[in-house]
């Protein structure tokens, strides 16, 4: 993930354009990982620990005590190999990456403040890279005024430039389509900027 300084102007000048036409705030967040899935290694070492020694019980005349001892070897083994981040990450199911994106986005929905603002009309743009996940979330001030396959258009633009490494980009469409989506339900007044306008990097 390459951010340059100039993706993050250019993200902020995208965010304070886009404001001048809705009274709605749009916040952009950029997650490197939702999680670090520490729980993933001890859990497959237990697994081949578990299954291991049924072969050389079967197939050797090693004692009991001797595959015992193998057994706790190979899981402090195994879970030390399982423990490299770009194998600890390829081994967690794919559900359980999306199942904790989806958390991190509605937790940084409310820790950024998007969920507090006067009108209730906040949205957050939120990306976690390593899990190639986006999300669009909306404050209860937009339910039932903008539908999900309108939010979704204005996901797509991203998820396309995600998908070809340019996701500085595809927050900036995102936030031109999502403004284009308040204006029309949030118009501009004369209400104050309650939130900054940048892209939250965690």
């Amino acid at each position: 993930m390459q951010f340059t300084t100039a993706d993050y102007e250019r993200i902020a000048e995208a965010i304070r354009e886009a404001e001048k036409e809705t009274s709605g705030e749009i916040v952009c967040a950029l997650a490197r990982r939702s999680s670090d899935y520490a729980y993933a290694p001890p859990l497959w070492a237990a697994f081949i620990a578990l299954v291991a020694p049924w072969p050389m019980a079967v197939f050797t005349d090693l004692s009991t005590k001797t595959i015992y001892a193998a057994q706790i070897a190979i899981f402090i083994f195994s879970a030390a190999i399982i423990s490299w981040p770009p194998l600890r990450f390829a081994l967690t199911p794919r559900l359980v990456k999306r199942t904790r994106a989806q958390r991190a986005a509605i937790e940084q929905f409310h820790l950024l403040g998007v969920a507090g603002t006067k009108g209730r009309t906040g949205v957050l743009i939120f990306v976690s890279f390593a899990e190639h996940y986006a999300r669009i979330v909306a404050d209860d001030g937009l339910a039932g005024k903008i539908s999900n396959e309108e939010w979704q258009s204005a996901l797509d633009p991203l998820l396309a430039c995600m998908r070809e490494g340019r996701c500085a980009g595809g927050f900036v469409a995102a936030i031109r389509e999502c403004a284009r989506l308040l204006a029309r339900c949030a118009p501009p007044g004369a209400g104050e900027n309650e939130l900054p306008d940048k892209i939250h990097v965690m």
